[in-house]
């Protein structure tokens, strides 16, 4: 097992926290991060809160602030440059409708690798006049800078990126896809939702304007919270028409008369905050926190190091780089019937995965350890007739 230095709590010093290891070898964070014991404590503290008072909006506001403010301090950034919203989708329409797609500069370039959410909506931009330029990946697989530059020009308005592909687990050069961006004019979003936890990101240093992410995966929370950082320069040149009650300048007013967004990233809030997410996530965040992100990204570039190692012993085709600067805590194996191998590992070896395209994911986070890696491995190995 692997050796834990200094106070970091990673690997054998935290897993206790997560029952789901007493059963099971968990290595599907990249879909849900492992329930906490802390974090199922924090939902019982807001049913009781609620079962004893009814409505405890001080605490819910609170809370809610929490979660900002905590957001910022993952990704190096001010607390007023922050949305907290329901879903990447929610902060990203509210980022959209801020956008005037009916001139010239109506371009939105994505990438073939953005989750589903961040495709659609642009292409939905298309009913108010946009254009949108999809950003094929290179032969490894990989989207490279020099694709994005090929299809943002003076006409871009938007562009928008992962940090880490979901489907195969390479890291973009956010800070070069946004050296073109802006040499054009453009706008860079980058969805942070398989890094935010796992890997350090730095808003001063990463090159995107607007960035995104939520607390499901290696946040450790639960569905329903998520974030949106929009880079202060550009806030007032921002006005969203996708708003609710908590965006105002004044959320007490109660004023029906006018639209008054708030000078801040709040402008990018909506209705009332998401109560049952918010209790359960600022804990889990507060484990990540407790950690150091800095620390969890080391420890698990070791751990994916000696997967990649691993399987390659066995022969399978590893989609995910090799080299830790180009990848994520998301490592992707090619199979033959990747069902099939997901449900065996599942079922008959208690393994959990998951799969996208013809690749399985693992995904490890700073409770697993080298055996949870040397079982994965001998699974595979013994099904070697599903792997590509």
């Amino acid at each position: 097992m692997t050796v834990i230095t200094g106070e970091s709590k990673v690997g054998a010093a935290i897993r206790g926290e997560f029952p789901v290891f007493e059963t099971t070898t968990y290595l599907n964070s990249c879909s849900q991060g492992a329930l906490a014991r802390r974090v199922r404590a924090a939902v019982e503290t807001w049913l009781d809160g609620w079962d004893a008072n009814g409505a405890e909006w001080e605490f819910w506001v609170e809370r809610n602030e929490q979660a900002r403010t905590a957001f910022a301090r993952l990704l190096h950034a001010s607390p007023d440059e922050v949305a907290v919203t329901t879903s990447v989708s929610q902060g990203v329409s509210a980022l959209v409708s801020a956008l005037d797609f009916s001139g010239e500069r109506n371009r939105i370039v994505i990438s073939e690798y953005e989750f589903p959410t961040v495709g659609q909506i642009a292409h939905a931009q298309e009913l108010r006049g946009a254009e949108v330029v999809h950003v094929l990946p290179g032969g490894d697989g990989s989207i490279p800078a020099e694709g994005f530059a090929e299809a943002i020009d003076e006409r871009t308005a938007l562009v928008c990126c992962t940090a880490v592909s979901y489907r195969t687990g390479h890291r973009n050069d956010v800070a070069a896809i946004a050296d073109v961006a802006h040499r054009h004019g453009a706008v860079v979003l980058a969805d942070s939702y398989q890094a935010i936890g796992a890997i350090e990101l730095d808003v001063r240093t990463l090159g995107a304007d607007v960035v995104t992410g939520g607390t499901v995966k290696y946040l450790l929370g639960t569905a329903g919270l998520a974030f949106m950082w929009v880079r202060g320069s550009l806030l007032q040149t921002l006005l969203p028409t996708q708003t609710g009650w908590f965006a105002d300048e004044d959320i007490f007013a109660m004023s029906i008369a006018d639209y008054s967004p708030h000078a801040s990233a709040r402008r990018f809030d909506a209705g009332t905050p998401p109560v049952p997410s918010l209790y359960p996530s600022v804990a889990g965040i507060s484990i990540v926190e407790e950690a150091g992100v800095p620390a969890i990204e080391a420890y698990v570039a070791e751990l994916n190091g000696a997967m990649i190692d691993g399987l390659a012993e066995i022969g399978a085709t590893v989609v995910t780089p090799r080299d830790p600067a180009r990848r994520g805590p998301l490592v992707c194996v090619r199979s033959t019937d990747v069902e099939r191998l997901c449900g065996e590992l599942r079922e008959q070896e208690r393994i959990v995965t998951s799969h996208r395209d013809d690749n399985v994911r693992i995904a490890t986070h700073l409770y697993n350890t080298d055996d949870d890696v040397a079982r994965v491995v001998s699974a595979l190995a013994s099904r070697r007739q599903l792997l590509a």
